[in-house]
């Protein structure tokens, strides 16, 4: 099967073995979920503990469904497998960690990157270096063991780390451009890129102030 093949030129057979071949590791991504939301539960809670603060208001988790799988292939030009799927697809499974600083994104993506049986594959910072429309996030791609009765095998996630105003605007961002089957109306994109520079400012202001009430709780306590 060519590589060029995409998954209009594959016939309902087709479609349908790979995706049962796409439910079968399903298990597989849905434990490499659980296992990096678990440590990002224990940090929050240590941090809790230590700190008397939460860096982490929630945590959201999805696994691409067989369709979405098999029409990314497609749009890269890849063959329509399993094994094709797993080599070059970086977010079969995602999780997204809403912070409530800036701050807390890089000291929350630091310590998961230092334990020792997660290995960092990709990093790629859209808060330092946005989207020219305006996204900000930082990205990880990361891989961890997951043990089975017959064996170990390591999963790639994609760790996408970012705060309340910036995911409160990626999710109104994707509605608003998506709402007319991608069609864009003239001026749209400018006044969504002034809203993101906008919340960037006003990401930027509430740290600030939270550094300063951490500061002078800080000397209080002294």
């Amino acid at each position: 099967m060519e590589a060029k093949e995409t998954i209009l030129e594959l016939s309902s057979h087709e479609v349908e073995t790979y995706v049962e071949e796409f439910t079968k590791i399903r298990l597989m991504y849905q434990s490499a979920l659980r296992e990096v939301g678990t440590k990002l539960e224990i940090l929050n809670d240590e941090f809790s503990s230590l700190r008397q603060d939460n860096p982490i208001e929630h945590i959201k988790s999805r696994i691409k469904t067989p369709a979405s799988m098999l029409k990314k292939l497609a749009r890269k030009g890849l063959p329509p497998s399993v094994e094709s799927a797993r080599r070059n697809l970086n977010d079969i499974a995602g999780i997204r960690v809403i912070c409530s600083f800036v701050d807390d994104i890089y000291m929350v993506a630091d310590t998961l990157i230092r334990q020792n049986d997660v290995t960092l594959v990709k990093r790629t910072d859209y808060i330092k270096n946005p989207k020219p429309n305006g996204y900000r996030s930082l990205h990880l791609v990361v891989e961890i063991p997951v043990f089975f009765s017959n064996g170990m095998e390591r999963v790639r996630v994609e760790v996408q780390i970012r705060t309340v105003a910036m995911d409160f605007w990626a999710s109104l961002e994707h509605k608003l451009r998506y709402k007319h089957e991608g069609r864009v109306l003239p001026g749209v994109s400018e006044d969504l890129l002034y809203c993101a520079e906008q919340i960037s400012l006003l990401d930027e202001k509430m740290m600030k102030i939270n550094q300063r009430i951490m500061e002078a709780d800080g000397r209080e306590t002294a």
